[in-house]
């Protein structure tokens, strides 16, 4: 092009996670001009990108056309531990190859007309009248769209200096995960993990958060600790102790890792994630997507469903706008975007977030008479609650519980970010 022509696309997104691939692949198959804007080198991508444990469901696999080459163990269960017991369920599931699957999202949108640029770490949206035309990337270079979409993550450098973005600290979850080999996955004193996704609520292992054991065939799984930096884990974390030492502690005190060690060769992954209710999702020709706002499954941890439902929220709405005789991506128009994710990507957020806050919240043996609880009543209730029924949380509640959802109601009100009816 010659020095007067800009650098120009329908769609511009900045990041190739799943969220960011899913909705150029979902634009492309469309017929648009996109372009995905790329921090790693391609020759390693994802070699910093690749923190994900990558559990999730046939109705992800099936929803995006995952094909099963990417799974790295088909499951049949679910399992929530405590401190003294567990519930098992059946449930069909899959834990991916995180690092193929994203290889495969953003070869699949080559394949249907996205271009894709590798080291094109993005760094400010370009302004004109205040509306996002633009980014710059890589340095100085500029590149120009009809719409402009951040898939960037919790670093979020269009949506922090577009007013897009009200992620904070204190809704942050850090977490470690390995891949361990050795581990006694049919221990006596525990559930049978073969063939399972585990999650273990258990203050002394994640103060403020949980654990978990994927299992990924023979004696391997996927093991780690997350936690919420809140007010529980400053209560309940122990001096000194950061993320890394929890998960030391877990496998020197739990017998069923008395002969495991790390796989050879395998990396140790580290990644972050907001648990908070949004703030603003778009703006003219903008929107957010994915981790850059807070789509994270707030109770069970999964975050690759809701970052592609997210991205292809906004594809829709990408379509909805440029479709147009005459294009329109004013805020109204885009807002379209807003009305998908809340119906699409986290609905119910509010009450789901009231759960988790709740579950991170109260002492060990709750977790015990939780879990007693998911025994006794049937897979009706726990799905409508795990899906936000109020009715059927209040099942799983106890008297003692009020003091902390009071608690949790003060803190509502004395927080100027995070202000909503946890029972609305």
């Amino acid at each position: 092009m010659n020095g007067d022509e800009k650098d120009q696309f329908d769609v511009v997104i900045a990041g190739a996670g799943p969220a960011g691939a899913q909705c150029a692949r979902d634009l492309a198959m469309r017929g648009y001009d996109v372009v995905v804007l790329e921090t790693e080198a391609e020759a390693e991508f994802p070699r910093q990108s690749n923190k994900s444990t990558a559990g999730t469901f046939p109705s992800m696999m099936a929803g995006f056309g995952v094909p099963d080459r990417l799974v790295e163990k088909f499951t049949d269960s679910v399992v929530v531990e405590s401190p003294t017991s567990h519930y098992k369920q059946a449930q069909p599931g899959a834990v991916l190859d995180f690092v193929a699957f994203k290889q495969w999202l953003v070869e699949e949108a080559r394949e249907h007309g996205a271009e894709v640029r590798f080291e094109s770490r993005v760094s400010a949206p370009i302004v004109e009248d205040d509306r996002v035309v633009g980014v710059n990337y890589a340095g100085s270079e500029e590149v120009y769209g009809d719409i402009i979409i951040d898939a960037t993550g919790p670093s979020a450098p269009l949506a922090k200096k577009l007013d897009v973005c009200n992620l904070h600290r204190e809704n942050q979850a850090i977490g470690i995960d390995y891949k361990i080999e050795g581990i006694d996955l049919d221990h006596e004193d525990y559930a049978d993990l073969h063939g399972a996704m585990m999650l273990r609520l258990d203050h002394d292992i994640a103060p403020g958060g949980y654990s978990w054991i994927f299992h990924t065939g023979g004696d391997t799984a996927k093991v780690g600790v997350c936690y919420i930096q809140n007010e529980r884990h400053d209560e309940l974390a122990r001096d000194g102790m950061r993320i890394d030492d929890y998960l030391d502690y877990w496998m020197d005190t739990d017998p069923r890792f008395a002969n495991a060690e790390p796989k050879e060769g395998a990396n140790i992954l580290r990644g972050s994630a907001h648990i908070q209710m949004p703030g603003r999702l778009s703006a003219d020709s903008f929107m957010a997507i994915g981790d850059t706002v807070p789509t994270i499954d707030p109770l069970w941890g999964e975050g690759i469903h809701q970052g592609m439902e997210s991205g292809r929220a906004a594809a829709i709405t990408a379509d909805h706008c440029l479709t147009l005789d005459t294009p329109d991506t004013s805020a109204d128009r885009i807002s379209v975007y807003d009305e998908l994710w809340h119906e699409r990507v986290a609905p119910n957020m509010q009450k789901r977030l009231l759960m988790t806050e709740l579950l991170y919240l109260v002492p060990n043996e709750r977790y015990d008479r939780f879990v007693r609880d998911m025994n006794r009543l049937s897979n009706d209730v726990l799905s409508s609650a795990n899906g936000g029924s109020l009715r059927s949380i209040l099942k799983l509640l106890e008297l003692e519980d009020l003091r902390y959802l009071t608690k949790l109601a003060r803190n509502r009100i004395t927080d100027p970010y995070n202000r909503w009816n946890p029972l609305s």
